[in-house]
């Protein structure tokens, strides 16, 4: 089966590039908010002058048209300064995650100096704290010009913005990572450009339309759904740092209310952890009636998160109508289908077990939600192992065409004649369709095979969310042969919660009987591990393969703990080793 969207809309502009050079003449900009919501505010013409004069220093430090730049930033006015400067030099950004889980550092400065090495990254561009803990990380991938602190782009005199084609590499963005390691995609200006175009199609936003986005900014909703989708349309933009986010939930509301944001995206753990974890006296007079759309992008999405957040938030004029689901990925640069809005989260569910009863074979007994339909100049098709196509309402593998598909991975032909093929990307991903609706099943690699049915994972997750002693959202369900086993088994790993007591027996007894009772599959095995054990991909996904790979191996630890003296021995280590990498002329 074959979904089709309304036709691409025109291009208005050829590159990104030279539509922040058109935003410089509109009046909004760029607010950035803090965690106590004090607020700085740039407008598009300050970022624009700013990326100029980082484009020279760039340029001055050595940096040529086509270079990759690494940046390692946090959500604030430096990685402006570092991404688009990178654009304005000729060069190419890639976007990386700071340190941000300090128990994991070696984790880190592994992954990190993978990511810089196999994107052929020139310079690292960081500052501050991150800057200090970078030094394992630079020292192993050994940029040829190092790591210098984003203060020093902003020291420049001169300007510089130069024009790129549209055919030419424009950003290097790492997909997520939740069932391999993060694979770098790359991706021209002309696919940015496009996605950008498709998005303001999608989204329709208006003079009076705020964007307001705390996902991080190395992550392709973040950057691309909101940095660059705002900057492209232009209108107003209002970022929160993703770690402030975390530690006060009521952030995103409020800056919404205050703002009067009328767009915003999240995965749907967000969505929950705002209705778990706000305060009532933090909602307090807020009026969130502006609220138009509220994007939930995840694997898969959860009627359950939305249904729960537009319950907190009614009383602040939230409407569940607002709540959109939608479905993208980093090698289609963002979006393919969103959900039309209206419809309040009920209207978006589809059962299974009816449509088995109907002689549509559709996975699982559970909730399942829409998508939607492709976006503008987007096809989805649904497709068979064999690769022909699925019919109505039958599982199949996910794949997508469109002028915003990546152009490979870079440096891994293999891989990347592995996912595109003929103009069609493999997304990896299972799914269905539905009265012309795209509904995700998860992604293929984690698929439960018990009693020959293909189980998605989240099918028996969820039903560890309401066990008490367990971290919610932080379990994972896979399948593996059991020693002696003629067959797959389900194998649990479940985080406890902080402070919980009792014996782990009990624990895991009432783990075991809460997924059995949900879906009629009795695990073979629930392991219980500390707070914090298992991996996560740089937006937070749960990493299942790779817990199972750890746990089969042995390997599976909580993370150091983190204390001051640590924390300090840290930083003097990665001082010590960018000292080393320079001595050495990295």
């Amino acid at each position: 089966m074959i979904l089709r969207g309304p036709p691409a809309p025109p291009p208005r502009h050829p590159t990104l590039p030279r539509a922040l050079a058109a935003a410089a003449g509109h009046p909004s900009g760029v607010t950035f908010v803090d965690l106590h919501e004090r607020e700085q505010h740039l407008p598009w013409a300050e970022v624009h002058r700013r990326a100029r004069r980082a484009a020279a220093a760039l340029a001055g430090m050595g940096i040529a048209p086509g270079d990759r730049v690494a940046i390692v930033l946090r959500t604030e006015p430096a990685f402006l300064d570092a991404f688009f400067g990178a654009w304005l030099a000729g060069a190419v950004p890639v976007p990386l995650y700071p340190p941000v889980r300090l128990g994991r550092m070696e984790e880190y400065a592994a992954a990190t100096a993978r990511m810089i090495r196999v994107s052929g990254a020139k310079l690292v561009v960081s500052t501050g704290g991150a800057r200090r803990l970078l030094g394992a990380a630079v020292a192993r991938a050994r940029p040829p010009l190092g790591c210098v602190d984003a203060a020093a782009l902003g020291g420049a005199a001169a300007e510089l913005a130069r024009d790129v084609a549209p055919g030419e590499l424009g950003v290097v963005q790492f997909s997520s990572g939740s069932t391999v390691d993060p694979r770098p995609v790359a991706l021209t200006h002309a696919a940015l450009a496009a996605q950008a175009d498709l998005l303001v199609a999608a989204t329709a936003p208006g003079p009076s339309d705020v964007l307001v986005s705390w996902l991080p900014l190395y992550h392709d909703m973040g950057l691309i759904g909101a940095l660059l989708g705002a900057m492209s349309y232009p209108g107003p933009l209002v970022l929160i740092p993703p770690e402030h986010f975390l530690a006060r939930p009521a952030l995103w509301p409020r800056a919404v209310a205050r703002h009067r944001g009328t767009i915003s995206a999240a995965p749907s753990f967000a969505y929950a952890y705002v209705a778990e974890r706000v305060a009532d006296a933090e909602l307090a007079g807020l009026d969130l009636s502006s609220w138009r759309l509220a994007l939930d992008g995840a694997e898969p999405v959860s009627a359950e998160a939305m249904r729960r957040f537009a319950a907190r938030l009614a009383r602040q004029g939230f409407r569940p109508g607002a709540l959109v689901p939608v479905y993208g990925l980093a090698e289609a640069t963002l979006a393919v289908a969103f959900s039309p809005p209206g419809r309040a989260p009920e209207g978006r569910r589809i059962d299974p077990v009816r449509l088995a009863a109907e002689g549509v074979v559709a996975p699982g007994d559970r909730e399942v939600v829409a998508v939607g339909r492709p976006v503008p100049g987007v096809e989805v098709a649904i497709r068979t192992e064999d690769g022909a196509e699925a019919g109505e309402g039958r599982l199949g593998r996910i794949h997508v065409r469109g002028p915003s598909l990546m152009a490979g991975y870079l440096g891994d032909p293999v891989a990347t004649a592995a996912a595109l093929r003929g103009g069609w990307l493999d997304t990896g991903d299972l799914g269905f369709a539905v009265g012309g609706e795209l509904f995700v099943h998860g992604r293929a690699k984690d698929v439960v095979i018990v009693r020959g049915a293909n189980r998605a994972p989240d099918e028996f997750e969820a039903a560890l969310a309401r066990v008490e002693g367990l971290r919610p959202g932080c379990a994972v369900a896979l399948g593996f042969v059991p020693p002696g086993g003629d067959g797959e088994g389900l194998l649990v790993l479940a985080e406890r919660r902080r402070g919980a007591t009792g014996p782990d027996a009990a624990l895991a007894e009432a783990a075991g009987r809460a997924v059995l009772e949900r879906t009629g599959v009795a695990p073979h095995r629930v392991v219980l591990l500390a707070p914090g054990t298992l991996p996560r991909t740089s937006s937070g996904k749960l990493r299942r393969q790779e817990a199972l790979r750890r746990w089969l191996a042995g390997t599976l630890a909580p993370p150091a703990k983190v204390t001051p003296l640590r924390l300090a021995l840290l930083a003097a280590r990665s001082t010590l080793a960018l000292r080393r990498a320079r001595r050495s002329g990295a």
